[in-house]
Parts: C-alpha cells; sequence; structure tokens
C-alpha cells in the first residue's frame, strides 16, 4: 500500500501562493493517476486537481482552472500543487490521494488563506 505525505501549506493572504509538495513511498508511482483532494471544515471532501501517470494530462475543477497547476516527478516519487492568486474559499485541508480514492479524513497539510 503506498504511503503519501502532503507538505507546502501555511498561512498566506490573499493574491498569494503556495506549493504543496506529496511524497510517495510505492515504486510503483507512476503506474497510478493521481489527485489532490481537499477537505473543509464539516469534512466535505472536493477534488480539485488529477494528472495521469505520465503526468501528460492534468484536469482541474473550475474553480482553480487557471490558478492553479498539478504536476508529478516520477523519478522522484513526487507529486506537486502550484497554487497562485489564492483566495479565502480556497481555505481547506490539502491532500493528495490515488484518483478516486477520496480523502483520508484528517490527514493532509492545512492551507489558510487570510488577510
Amino acid at each position: 500500500q503506498v504511503q503519501l505525505v502532503e507538505s507546502g501549506g501555511g498561512l498566506v493572504q490573499p493574491g498569494g501562493s503556495l506549493r504543496l509538495s506529496c511524497a510517495a513511498s510505492s515504486d510503483n508511482f507512476r503506474d497510478y493517476a493521481m489527485a489532490w483532494y481537499r477537505q473543509y471544515p464539516g469534512q466535505r471532501c472536493q477534488l480539485i486537481a488529477h494528472i495521469n501517470g505520465g503526468g501528460s494530462t492534468p484536469g482541474y475543477i473550475d474553480s482553480v482552472k487557471g490558478r492553479f497547476t498539478i504536476s508529478r516527478d516520477n523519478a522522484k516519487n513526487m507529486m506537486f500543487l502550484q497554487m497562485d492568486s489564492l483566495k479565502p474559499e480556497d481555505t481547506a485541508l490539502y491532500q493528495c490521494n490515488k484518483l478516486g480514492t477520496g480523502c483520508k479524513w484528517g490527514q493532509g497539510t492545512q492551507v489558510t488563506v487570510s488577510s
């Protein structure tokens, strides 16, 4: 079972940027389509971005399209989420997981967008 560890969250002002990282333990990382999810207070889980195993085909929900960029480095078993033009409504707990798996309740890296 692949272990995934997120990092890079923090407190940022509206309009700012953060880069999240996801480190995977599996040597078969390139075989998995991966995704970033975010979990809001009250535990609502939202898929926000996904990427295929080869890293050539990203996808985004409309609310982050043009502001967030998902990428991966299969040689390092890493995935990233570059977040620009952050808004207060982006405040959430951000998690990485295999596409289709959903949220890992209570795990991830916290992003808080506030002035």
